[in-house]
């Protein structure tokens, strides 16, 4: 794919408006990524760099710093040491900046790692998902489960997909009343048989 040489300014524009502090840092990691031949557009209201339909970087904005998120950033190789995890996501990674001169002196490792991204989706691999039993199960529906057989039951007869949507549903919350309330609304839909999104 030839480099892009015409930027959708849809994706300036929402940004302007979310990030105004980064926007030096913006503008410099949107040249080096056109540059790469990525297209542009908004996705999750956040400006993304595609390859053909496959997401290969987002940009992110913070009070702190701003960031490019690699969807599948816990596939890279990471030789630098650079890229950060984000909360307890498990795949995407985060390489941050806090000033626009971090940017430049930076730029051949966001090139070499936005075409290791490039490579890593073009090769369709894929993070696998952890298993059920490796997952953190919060103490507030580990003690729903120890009282009720028939929850139990119906959780462990839902897929692993399902079950982990719930565990992380759970154990996202930090305070135990919030934890409580979350697996409180969600018994009656586990005893359906029903995911969390279904």
């Amino acid at each position: 794919m030839a480099p892009t040489t015409h930027p959708d300014p849809k994706v300036a524009a929402a940004c302007a408006r979310r990030v105004p502090q980064w926007q030096k840092e913006f503008a410099k990691l949107r040249t080096l990524l056109l540059g790469l031949g990525l297209s542009e557009g908004l996705k999750w209201g956040w400006p993304c760099y595609m390859d053909g339909p496959r997401n290969i970087v987002v940009f992110h904005g913070f009070k702190g710093y701003c960031a490019l998120m690699f969807p599948k950033g816990a596939l890279m190789r990471d030789p630098e040491g650079v890229l950060h995890t984000i909360g307890k996501m498990r795949t995407p990674r985060q390489f941050r900046f806090t000033a626009v001169e971090e940017v430049a002196a930076r730029e051949k490792t966001v090139k070499a790692y936005v075409r290791e991204a490039m490579d890593i989706e073009k090769a369709g691999l894929k993070v696998e998902p952890k298993e059920t039993a490796e997952v953190e199960v919060a103490a507030e529906f580990r003690w729903a489960l120890d009282r009720d057989a028939a929850l139990r039951a119906a959780f462990e007869a839902l897929t692993p997909g399902r079950q982990r949507a719930y565990l992380y549903h759970f154990s996202g919350a930090k305070l135990a009343k919030t934890r409580e309330e979350r697996v409180e609304k969600c018994l009656p839909r586990i005893l359906k048989g029903k995911g969390l999104d279904d």
